[in-house]
């Protein structure tokens, strides 16, 4: 029996990717898209690559079918989803959250950097965080809870935290990194992952032909990264907007332990043996780096090692799609996972090998 889903801000580029993936899923069956700004605007009129997949349109936010659903995704902005999350948990729904507002775990650091108190504490406590190959046990919890007849809300990490993350937590985890010292993220993210309305640094005209720095030590992402890494006030985070579409490349610089050799070789073993049973993160040959477009449009995360031995440094780069991996495929990972189905299901795609 299908399971009637909906995605609330579907018309976004996150909620148009989840969509996408939605409409060949063997088991979410998507019955609900809203869009205020787009109520009653068949959807594959707005995106045409859905005509003669979907006759569905998009309505409004406070839809009534929204109740009848037993999978909600929310694609909304920070604090929309602190509004709409409680409603649907408390009638039994799973909800599976894309914005910020159920990631981190302290609501002091929430309103430190989102500047708004978090108002669902109690919600926040029950949350499993959504980063399934770094936070099987969570998932393995709330999806106990909803077998049970709970619902249940899974907070999705975000695109920037995904990618770093899944690049520097098996250090972090396995002792190869020194507990002293600055970790150092420089990621690259294509212009979606600044959201569908355009600004002027998204203007193609200004993106085009141009790389830059942007949210030097104040981008969002980065407490969240100190959380997933067990690294508070170790992590320098400098994000860069590239000229693509899609897609995030993370290099994260971590200084290894004093007992540690410095031997990619070694390392990449170990991380390969870390991810043995993850199917969607793959660590790449020995001098091999990943490519954002290796990537594009599927779920699969691609890490490359590699050390700087004089600097005692090891160096993991990661690869992954910012509306993938980093958003729409994640969240329908997570909810795989929390209705106990394949965690593949729908998602076992590989990408363009040409764009």
């Amino acid at each position: 029996m299908a399971i009637k889903t909906a995605v609330v801000g579907a018309a976004g580029f996150a909620g148009v990717e989840l969509i996408r993936v939605l409409l060949r899923h063997p088991h979410f069956e998507l019955v609900v898209a809203t869009s205020n700004e787009l109520a009653e605007t068949p959807i594959a009129q707005e995106y045409p690559c859905f005509v003669g997949a979907t006759d569905l349109a998009f309505s409004t936010h406070d839809d009534p079918a929204l109740a009848e659903c037993d999978l909600v995704f929310l694609a909304v902005p920070h604090t929309a989803a602190l509004a709409m999350a409680p409603a649907h948990v408390k009638r039994g729904a799973v909800v599976v959250d894309l914005s910020a507002d159920f990631r981190l775990e302290d609501p002091a650091v929430y309103e430190q950097w989102y500047n708004t108190p978090h108002t669902e504490l109690e919600l926040l406590a029950k949350r499993a965080f959504g980063l399934p190959e770094l936070f099987r046990d969570d998932l393995a919890r709330v999806q106990g809870e909803h077998a049970a007849g709970q619902g249940v809300l899974v907070g999705c990490a975000g695109c920037y935290p995904t990618a770093t993350a899944l690049a520097g937590a098996p250090a972090m985890r396995l002792g190869l990194a020194s507990s002293e010292g600055a970790i150092v993220v420089d990621a690259i993210s294509g212009v979606t992952g600044a959201g569908k309305k355009c600004s002027p640094r998204t203007h193609y005209c200004f993106d085009n032909e141009n790389v830059e720095a942007y949210g030097v030590a104040t981008h969002r992402h980065t407490p969240e990264i100190e959380q997933i890494l067990g690294a508070k006030d170790r992590v320098v985070f400098t994000p860069h907007l590239a000229p693509t579409n899609r897609g995030i490349l993370s290099t994260v610089n971590i200084p290894l332990a004093s007992g540690i050799k410095p031997d990619a070789s070694a390392i990449r073993a170990q991380y390969e043996e870390f991810y043995r049973d993850d199917y969607f993160v793959h660590v790449l040959n020995e001098r091999v780096q990943p490519r954002t477009s290796s990537v594009a449009a599927t779920n699969h995360a691609h890490l490359g090692i590699a050390v700087n031995e004089p600097a005692r440094t090891l160096i993991v780069t990661s690869a992954i799609d910012n509306l993938g991996k980093g958003a729409a495929s994640q969240a329908v990972q997570c909810a795989n996972i929390v209705f106990g189905f394949a965690e593949s299901a729908g998602l076992d795609y590989l990408a363009i090998p040409v764009i």
